[in-house]
């Protein structure tokens, strides 16, 4: 990097690198330009409802060529060698508002709620995941802490939906009858245990991952697990049901998921060198590797819609500019072929001048017209 960058010495990315890219430091940045994002007017139009905010996550998995104790097996994503899962959040505005990297071996579902506990940014109200996502603890925690919980599910018909004891026959009259009970037992002996582990996480005292792998880590279950996957019964049975009879949902939670692998694509697009593996093997070192890529997808997404704010302004009638919000609102901010990733890294005070017009946002922003509805169809650049 040091001979294609004219301005900057070796010696001086060196000290960069030992002195300012710590880890706190690089998600510090991240959250920087995604309160900028979260503050422009024109991320909204990619908003299904402006009173609720519908966020996604997803992983993908990374080579890891040397010997890692954050690594783990899988002959499915890497034949004999190790790897590890980059697990990354996006909300509908296609902010990039957080990401985790942990062994291949442990499940995500683990790290959703840290996820969504971690960014204080970025609120997420509603928060959808794939199959490998979710499980019936973690609906009943999402829903604890004020969140709602809609993950795509894959062989809906094999779910089981569960209810509470009757002394009522009538399962036969129910278009759709659970198969299960609610353990009730449960839930009452363990209430408030389960509110104690809410309260919790909701205070960031622990991440809920090490709770989940301490509770999961007894020969039998424990006894409180039982309780929040008892609890998370009900409201999974209640989202299946939404969830069938819902069109909009199921179609909101796939565009979303689809953002999300739109971002996956983005990363390997930003990687220099092999954009499938990480060369760290310290836990924190992938960390940081993996957000720093999130910081420089997340500045040519900032740029890019301070780019298309700009052309908005400039437009000579109400028509125009009509026209151009809509063809913005069909196509998706995550582009990146007008960027040269191999180029030249220029930061003299001549190349740091804007020659795009691009400028800082202006304070009131760009204003949506009240009545202006965004079309369904959504495509890259």
């Amino acid at each position: 990097m040091a001979r294609i960058s004219p301005s900057v010495t070796e010696r001086e990315l060196e000290h960069a690198i030992n002195w300012r890219f710590s880890l706190d430091n690089i998600v510090a940045a991240n959250d920087r330009v995604a309160a900028a994002m979260d503050r422009m007017e024109l991320p909204a139009i990619y908003r299904r409802s402006q009173e609720t905010l519908h966020t996604s996550s997803d992983g993908q998995k990374f080579e890891v060529r040397r010997e890692s104790l954050n690594a783990g097996y899988s002959f499915k994503y890497f034949g004999k060698g190790q790897g590890v899962s980059a697990y990354t959040f996006i909300d509908e505005r296609n902010i990039l508002w957080h990401s985790l990297v942990f062994s291949p071996a442990e499940r995500e579902s683990a790290y959703v709620i840290d996820g969504l506990m971690h960014n204080d940014v970025i609120r997420s109200d509603i928060h959808s995941t794939d199959e490998h996502g979710y499980n019936e603890t973690i609906f009943g925690v999402t829903h604890l802490l004020g969140l709602s919980y809609a993950p795509r599910i894959k062989n809906i018909a094999k779910q089981q939906l569960y209810r509470f004891h009757s002394r009522r026959k009538d399962g036969a009259d129910w278009a759709i009858a659970p198969a299960k009970y609610v353990n009730e037992v449960a839930i009452h002996e363990n209430w408030d245990d389960l509110l104690r582990l809410v309260a919790t996480i909701k205070l960031k005292e622990a991440a809920a991952s090490d709770i989940f792998r301490r509770l999961n880590s007894y020969s039998r279950q424990h006894r409180l697990y039982k309780a929040m996957k008892a609890f998370g019964q009900i409201v999974k049975s209640l989202f299946i049901l939404r969830y069938l009879d819902d069109l909009e949902l199921r179609q909101a939670i796939e565009k979303q998921l689809n953002k999300v692998e739109l971002a996956n694509r983005f990363t390997r697009a930003v990687a220099v060198g092999n954009p499938r593996e990480f060369a760290q093997v310290e836990k924190e070192e992938q960390e940081i590797a993996e957000a720093c890529n999130r910081l420089i997808k997340n500045c040519i997404i900032c740029w890019n819609y301070l780019y298309l704010a700009r052309q908005i302004e400039r437009t000579a009638t109400p028509e125009e500019r009509d026209q151009l919000l809509r063809t913005i609102a069909t196509h998706s901010p995550i582009a990146w072929a007008h960027i040269n990733m191999l180029g030249e890294y220029d930061f003299s005070e001549e190349k740091l001048q804007d020659v795009t017009g691009v400028l800082p946002p202006k304070n009131p922003p760009i204003i949506i017209p009240p009545n202006w509805e965004p079309p369904n169809r959504q495509k890259p650049l």
